[in-house]
């Protein structure tokens, strides 16, 4: 019998409500294999972010035991020290470095948190991450002539969503996604491999860029658009690629489309550090002249007890004495002040005085461990229906302008998981799954390919058959940070 392979269709932010549901009728390639297959919602990590979602699924492990919480990190308790999550972050076993080990080959094209690229058992194109294409992104390092040859001038993601123009957005989606599928293509047509993966950006950046075109609960809902069609007409496209894929397979290879968190309409922004100010916990030592990231405003840290950070969740640090240069919270009011944060946020409404839903999180109470620096709380405004706005300067609670662009959508808790194994057979009654988790990928993975899977890997492994520490290490250059700092800033993440 052939070796088996496996080949991973990620597609970050594809999301179950129109995949499953509102356009399954319109995507025959996905409405395949989930109908030969097995297929369900997948709940994703806390936060429900790019990074560290993709990584916790490629290692089985929680933010917490990858000590990675977001795309910038506490490397101290300063009050700056803050950096970007890498490929050096990663210190657990991804499923190529497993693969790796069984001498299996891997083409891994795109994978966020893959910058700088590692050796691995074939070859490895990073992800979006990446400052520039001048910077070493592949291994091996010679693989980016050959991908210059092949599809011209790499393109590790658009260049900005967060645009009134959407016409030119539209066209970076399409071009990006239509490289992206021709480059993986390319390597599986002439690579040796067992286990294939890429991951597109292409349904996220569309999703925040077209939302409210398509979702009449979205509050700037546009009937009869010109966009309306848009993001449907994306979704197509993605399949009619996915379709491309699948013709060219044997019945030796399983395939696995899945996502790493979902997608939803943003109802508006909650100020975080407007909140704090405004109940006393962050003090400013000079009013900014207008809008200003926090990280450029004086803070009074001799009278400041917390400060927040924005994008699609908000994390919240405490200063406390002992632990941060001027913290003025004692180590044994630190559960006091937690708790009275958390009960507050929970408690947050909208302007007309109605609850929004806020859930906050204790970091010790979801994640099997807490390495790094976490968070000291996790907080989702409106349970992710409203954005957190770090920005200080609006002079207000509430907003419906995002400090750094239009923006229409927020994260999800549920992504996607489609797994086809043309091994197996199934029954009708098997193929919708409620009970995914996105631990549950990469033991499904190995499993797949007839390899052990470690013993410390959280997660189940899934048939169709059946019902880090962060070690500081500095590798971008400051110009690279500076970089990295306006991109994920202008698509949101900061």
């Amino acid at each position: 019998m052939s070796e088996r392979k496996v080949i991973v269709l990620g597609l970050d932010c594809a999301t179950p409500q129109l995949v499953f549901d509102r356009w399954a009728h319109e995507l025959p390639a996905l409405s395949w294999l989930m109908q030969n297959g097995v297929y369900g919602p997948l709940k994703s990590c806390i936060p429900p972010i790019t990074i560290p979602a993709w990584l916790s699924m490629m290692t089985g492990k929680d933010p917490g035991q990858l000590g990675c919480y977001g795309f910038r990190n506490r490397s101290d308790y300063s009050y700056q020290g803050l950096s970007f999550a890498t490929s050096k972050m990663v210190t657990a076993a991804t499923v190529w470095d497993i693969l790796g080990r069984e001498q299996k080959q891997v083409i891994l094209l795109g994978i966020p948190q893959t910058y700088p690229p590692k050796t691995v058992s074939g070859l490895m194109v990073s992800c979006f991450l990446t400052p520039d294409t001048s910077c070493e992104y592949t291994y091996p390092a010679e693989l980016k002539d050959e991908i210059k040859e092949v599809v011209g001038d790499y393109i590790l993601d658009v260049d900005h969503f967060r645009t009134d123009d959407k016409e030119q957005l539209l066209s970076q989606i399409y071009a990006m996604t239509e490289q992206r599928f021709a480059l993986f293509s390319h390597f599986l047509t002439t690579r040796p491999w067992d286990f294939a993966m890429m991951v597109d950006m292409g349904m996220d950046r569309i999703h925040h860029g077209f939302w409210k075109y398509l979702d009449a609960a979205h509050p700037n809902y546009q009937p009869g658009s010109h966009y309306e069609q848009a993001v449907l007409a994306y979704y197509k496209f993605v399949d009619q690629k996915i379709a491309d894929i699948i013709a060219r397979l044997d019945t030796t290879t399983a395939v696995l489309v899945v996502s790493d968190h979902g997608a939803q309409a943003m109802q508006g922004g909650i100020c975080i550090n407007e909140w704090l100010i405004r109940h006393g916990y962050l003090c400013i030592a000079e009013k900014p002249p207008g809008i200003v990231p926090l990280y450029r405003a004086r803070i009074d840290w001799a009278r400041t007890k917390a400060w927040g950070e924005g994008g699609y969740y908000s994390r919240i640090f405490l200063n406390v004495q002992g632990r941060e240069p001027q913290g003025i919270i004692p180590a044994h009011d630190y559960e006091t002040v937690r708790d009275e944060l958390k009960e507050k946020l929970e408690a947050l409404t909208d302007e007309a005085g109605r609850n929004i839903g806020t859930r906050v999180f204790k970091p010790e109470e979801v994640y099997r461990q807490t390495n790094g620096i976490p968070p000291d709380l996790i907080v989702y405004p409106g349970n992710l229906a409203w954005r957190s706005v770090g920005s200080i300067g609006l002079n207000r609670i509430h907003t419906f302008e995002n400090d750094t662009g239009p923006d229409d959508a927020n994260h999800a808790e549920q992504g996607i998981f489609i797994l086809y194994d043309p091994a197996t057979t199934i029954h009708a009654s098997t193929h919708l799954r409620t009970d995914l988790s996105l631990t549950d990928v990469a033991p499904t993975l190995l499993s797949l390919l007839g390899v052990a899977v470690p013993l410390d890997m959280e997660g189940k492994q899934l048939t169709c058959s059946e019902n880090g520490q962060n070690n500081g290490e500095q590798v971008y250059s400051q110009r690279e940070q500076e970089i990295i700092k306006k991109r994920l800033e202008a698509l949101g993440y900061l």
